[in-house]
């Protein structure tokens, strides 16, 4: 079946205005265009518009989806396959969101008592979805799929013993680091302190260590605004010796 950009449109939900833009940027082009000049649309472009739609709304650019879908690597059945498996994670995440939403409505409505394990792990979930929602994009394509789920796994399992005692050394790796950025030299035995604890922290959520991981991680400190913002609200700077004591600690050169 062939489609013009009206009818496409409709069908995909997006406005015509989105298609004629893809079509000069060169991310879906029409089959052909007819005798009078409209654009049209067939199997081959439905399906490809299918896989923009569901990567943009993964958050990832225009750009790089236009690389991904040019790759001639790409293999349409296995991106529907790893589509699927990332649509049922987020739907059993929103489904258990939606479970801990209703036992707290009957709670704060006197029909449900709530035990504090409930609580603590629908303050869990929360915390994963956020966390998704502002950082996940970014940490999936750096450390990949399994890896990322892997650790959210292990956050869903974590006792409050052990998140308590995670926060408590996210605190001490803050305090550890104002005192090593006096010395001015990250392979100070107060900044390398500050790196094992910091390995120390990381191990309450990820499934395995790995010292590029963990350098990796100090990358990410510096070059992404948000997780630098975090560490440089006390002190300016703090990212950025952290991750020169995280790569004495690894063995990373710079």
């Amino acid at each position: 079946m062939e489609y013009t950009v009206k009818k496409l449109g409709g069908l995909a939900g997006v406005s015509t205005r989105t298609l004629r833009y893809y079509d000069e940027i060169e991310l879906l082009k029409p089959a052909r265009i007819n005798s009078s000049g409209y654009r049209i649309y067939g199997e081959q472009e439905v399906d490809r518009l299918q896989q923009i739609l569901f990567y943009k709304e993964m958050g990832v650019e225009l750009e790089q989806i236009k690389g991904i879908l040019d790759d001639p690597a790409f293999d349409i059945a296995s991106a529907l396959d790893d589509h699927r498996k990332k649509l049922v994670a987020k739907r059993e995440q929103l489904e258990r969101l939606i479970d801990n939403v209703e036992k707290t409505i009957a709670v704060k409505k006197g029909r449900l008592t709530m035990t504090d394990k409930e609580k603590f792990d629908g303050f869990k979930k929360k915390l994963i979805k956020e966390n998704e929602d502002r950082y996940g994009k970014e940490i999936r394509e750096k450390y990949g799929e399994v890896t990322v789920n892997q650790s959210n796994a292990k956050l869903e399992k974590m006792s409050q013993e052990d998140f308590e005692q995670a926060n408590k050394l996210a605190e001490e790796i803050h305090s550890v680091l104002a005192e090593a950025m006096k010395t001015g030299d990250p392979a100070s035995a107060s900044a390398q302190r500050a790196a094992q604890l910091h390995k120390e922290w990381l191990m309450y959520y990820w499934s395995q260590y790995s010292k590029s991981g963990h350098a990796g991680l100090g990358d990410m400190y510096v070059s992404d605004a948000r997780f630098k913002a975090y560490y440089d609200k006390e002190q300016e700077g703090a990212a950025e010796f952290l991750r020169d004591a995280i790569y004495v600690f690894t063995g990373k050169t710079q």
